[in-house]
C-alpha cells in the first residue's frame, strides 16, 4: 500500500514510524525541511508541503492510495480537497472542516449554534481597538487570541501571562485580523484525540502537554516542551464523568460539522480545561498534536495503515484501534535560547537510550552525518514503561545523554509535577 505523509516535524516522524510497522506500506514523504528520521524510512522525499499543486502531482506520479496530513498549514491550504479530487483518500479534513482549528471564531459559533456543551463565554472583535475597549470594560479575566493559526504561541491569558494593561497592549498589536476574547478558564488541561471517519469516533489515550518553556511551568508558551500519558490511558484528575462529557463534545462537534455540510475525516484533537464545572474546550485542532502524537503513536498496537484506510473509506470501527497498556513520557530537546532567541547550527550528539523512541523534529544532518540544531524544537525522546515513574526515568536518562548547545525540561512526567496536577484539581473541586 502506497501512503503519502505530509509534514516534516516530530509529529510526522511518529506518524511515519507507526505506518512503517506494517512492512507492506510503501511510504512517500512531502515536507519543507528534510527530516533525517523520515528520510530514512521513506521510499522517496519531495520537498514541498503547502504547494498543493506540486504535492498532488507528486502523489499522482507515484500512484499514492492514501495520504496522512500532519500539520495544519497544508489543511488550511486545501491539500485534502485537492487530493480527494484525484481519488486519493485522506486522513485530514478538507479546508472547510479544518476551520475547526484555522478559524477560532467559526469553532465557537459552531458550538453555540448547535448547543454543544463546554463552550466558554467569548466575544469576537473585528478590530484591535474594539478588543481593547472590551478588555477595559470586562470585570473578569480573559484569554486574548487571534482567530487564525498561531502555532500554539499566540494566546495571552490575563492573570497568568499579562495584567489588564498588558492584555490591552497585546490586543492592539493584532492588526489585520479578528480577535477572539474568551473567559479565562481555571483547572487542569488535558488532551483527548480521536480517529474519525466522519461518523464514528475512536478515542486515544489522554495526554497532558506542557507548553511553558521552563521548569515549573514558567516562561513563554512554546509549541510544547513535552507530554505524558498513563498506563491506564486516563488521568486521576479527569473523572469518568469528565471523560464522557469531553468525548460527547467531540462527537457532537463532528456531527455538527456534518450537518453544516463539512464532513470531517481524520484526527480530531480536543484540548480541554477540566474546571470545577466539568470540561471546557480550550481549542480543537484538525490533526494530531505535537508532541501528543508521539505519546499515543508510540504505543499504538494496531495497524495504523488499516486505521488510515478505514478513515478514508468511511468504515472505521472501535475494533480497528488498540493501544498497549503502557505509560509514556515525551521530553523535547530544544536549541539554547528557545523559544525567544533560539541558536541554530550547533552540533548534537546522542548516547544510549534504553526503552525510549527518538523522533527527529527540526534538525538537519550535515554532510559529515552530524546532527545540527535549527531554530525550533529539535527532537524528542519518548520513554515507555509500566508506570509513569518508569517511563519518566527512561526519557530523562536518554535526554541526559544528549550533548550540545541544547536544553530540555527535566520536570515533565515527574512524580512531583504529577502530584501538583492532582492537588490543584482537588482544590478546585472543594
Amino acid at each position: 500500500m502506497k501512503i503519502l505523509v505530509a509534514g516534516g516535524g516530530g509529529r510526522e516522524h511518529a506518524i511515519v514510524s507507526a505506518l512503517c510497522r506494517n512492512s507492506a506500506v510503501e511510504l512517500y514523504s512531502v515536507m519543507g525541511k528534510k527530516n533525517p528520521g523520515i528520510a530514512k524510512l521513506a521510499k522517496e522525499v519531495f520537498h514541498a508541503e503547502t504547494d498543493v499543486e506540486a504535492v498532488v502531482d507528486f502523489a499522482k506520479k507515484h500512484n499514492i492510495k492514501y495520504a496522512v496530513i500532519g500539520p495544519e498549514a497544508p489543511l488550511q491550504a486545501g491539500l485534502a480537497d485537492a487530493l480527494w479530487e484525484v481519488g486519493i483518500g485522506c486522513v485530514g479534513p478538507k479546508k472547510m472542516a479544518a476551520r475547526i482549528e484555522t478559524d477560532k471564531g467559526f469553532c465557537r459559533e459552531l458550538m453555540q449554534k448547535h448547543g454543544i456543551a463546554g463552550c466558554p463565554g467569548y466575544k469576537i472583535c473585528k478590530t484591535p481597538e474594539e478588543a481593547a475597549e472590551y478588555i477595559k470594560s470586562y470585570e473578569g479575566e480573559l484569554a486574548v487570541k487571534p482567530t487564525g493559526l498561531t502555532g500554539g504561541k499566540g494566546v495571552k491569558v490575563m492573570g497568568e501571562q499579562v495584567d489588564r494593561d498588558g492584555a490591552v497592549e497585546y490586543a492592539l498589536t493584532l492588526k489585520d485580523q479578528e480577535i477572539i476574547l474568551e473567559e479565562r478558564l481555571l483547572g487542569e488541561e488535558f488532551t483527548l484525540m480521536a480517529f474519525t471517519d466522519g461518523k464514528t469516533l475512536v478515542p486515544m489515550p489522554l495526554v497532558q502537554d506542557h507548553k511553558r518553556a521552563f521548569e515549573g511551568d514558567v516562561g513563554p508558551n512554546t509549541g510544547g516542551m513535552g507530554s505524558y500519558s498513563l498506563e491506564s490511558h486516563k488521568f486521576p484528575f479527569v473523572s469518568d464523568a469528565d471523560y464522557d462529557a469531553a468525548f460527547t463534545i467531540m462527537n457532537e462537534t463532528v456531527a455538527a460539522l456534518a450537518a453544516e455540510g463539512c464532513p470531517y475525516q481524520g484526527i480530531l484533537y480536543g484540548q480541554f480545561m477540566n474546571t470545577r464545572d466539568g470540561p471546557k474546550v480550550i481549542e480543537f485542532n484538525a490533526r494530531f498534536g505535537d508532541p501528543e502524537a508521539m505519546n499515543v503513536l508510540t504505543i499504538l498496537s494496531s495497524d495504523f495503515s488499516v486505521i488510515a484506510e478505514h478513515i478514508a473509506e468511511g468504515c472505521l470501527t472501535a475494533d480497528d484501534v488498540s493501544f498497549a497498556p503502557k505509560a509514556t513520557v515525551c521530553k523535547y530537546i530544544v536549541p539554547a535560547g528557545y523559544p525567544d532567541a533560539p541558536h541554530a547550527g550547533d552540533p548534537i550528539t546522542t548516547g544510549a537510550a534504553d526503552n525510549t523512541v527518538l523522533y527527529y523534529a527540526n534538525v538537519i544532518e550535515n554532510e559529515s552525518g552530524m546532527l545540527e540544531t535549527i531554530t525550533s524544537r529539535t527532537m524528542a525522546y519518548v520513554g515507555v514503561g509500566d508506570s509513569l515513574e518508569e517511563a519518566e526515568r527512561y526519557a530523562e536518562a536518554a535526554c541526559k545523554n544528549v550533548s550540545g548547545n541544547i536544553r530540555y525540561r527535566s520536570d515533565i512526567g515527574t512524580a512531583a509535577l504529577f502530584a501538583k496536577r492532582i492537588s490543584h484539581m482537588d482544590e478546585l473541586r472543594k
